[in-house]
């Protein structure tokens, strides 16, 4: 299969490419892999309606085969309720996902366990959640399993501009307890726990793993550096976007196509 344009690689296109092209001849050989991949932005494209949101077509089928060869470990690693990316990759079984940036896990087997919220954490997203309603924003509300976010994608700019001011005043004062972080994310905000995060995630996985066992994470928004910064000297990251930004990820893919060659390359060396 022949390598990815350069073009697709982060700046110090020599580097990353020698990065990715070691990456895949040790997993060609490795004992275990594993394949981390966040959801939205990465398996799928962003829409207006997030129900929707469904992966592009060319992943799933890809997905199943390097599910069936049972020599990777494939995790979905999301922002999303764990039953939220359930019903949208739906036809995929035996997939293990890890939902609300860790704080939910299900297992390939369909055991389900959430991690405990600090009661203090509980109560100051109660806080939260009570001036959203007063603000008038719960259109715009998602609340999930620790976290209450909220979106504006397909907002005129003026008026995203004005809600995300309106949200960051008065959400400061619970933003700045040690109990809970604000996550900035494509076209949203969110206040959630501080603890786990999708980085906390990629460590359980990694504490998890047989020796040798060769990881990638793959991941486009601000929320997955965590994750970049974890694996990074462990194994392989993958910022996935249309254009690139200042990440710790080693590589730069842009999707659909070269995350599909990505994926087709990776069931090569697994076969």
């Amino acid at each position: 299969m022949p390598e990815l344009e350069s073009k697709g690689l982060l700046p110090e296109t020599a580097k990353h490419s020698t990065a990715l092209r070691d990456f895949l001849d040790r997993l060609s050989n490795a004992p275990a892999s594993a394949l981390l991949l966040d959801y939205d932005g990465t398996l799928a494209p962003f829409q207006l309606d997030r129900d929707r949101a469904y992966p592009y077509p060319e992943v799933v089928p890809i997905l199943e085969r390097i599910v069936q060869c049972n020599r990777t470990r494939v995790v979905v690693i999301s922002g999303r309720p764990v039953a939220e990316v359930r019903t949208l990759l739906g036809q995929l079984k035996h997939l293990e996902m890890w939902g609300a940036h860790g704080l939910e896990r299900q297992s390939r087997d369909g055991t389900y366990h959430q991690s405990p919220k600090p009661r203090e954490a509980v109560e100051l997203l109660s806080q939260a959640r009570e001036w959203v309603i007063e603000a008038g924003l719960v259109p715009l509300t998602e609340v999930k399993p620790g976290g209450i976010a909220i979106h504006w994608r397909g907002m005129p700019e003026a008026d995203a501009e004005r809600v995300e001011r309106r949200l960051l005043e008065g959400w400061s004062v619970l933003a700045g307890r040690p109990q809970l972080k604000l996550l900035r994310f494509e076209s949203g905000i969110e206040l959630r726990v501080a603890r786990p995060d999708k980085g906390d995630a990629v460590a359980s996985i990694i504490d998890d793993s047989p020796r040798g066992t060769e990881i990638a994470y793959l991941g486009d928004d601000l929320t997955d550096e965590d994750a970049f910064r974890r694996l990074n000297g462990r194994g392989l990251t993958v910022l996935v976007r249309e254009e690139a930004r200042e990440s710790a990820a080693q590589v730069w893919l842009r999707p659909p196509a070269e995350l599909i060659e990505f994926l087709e390359r990776w069931l090569d060396r697994i076969s």
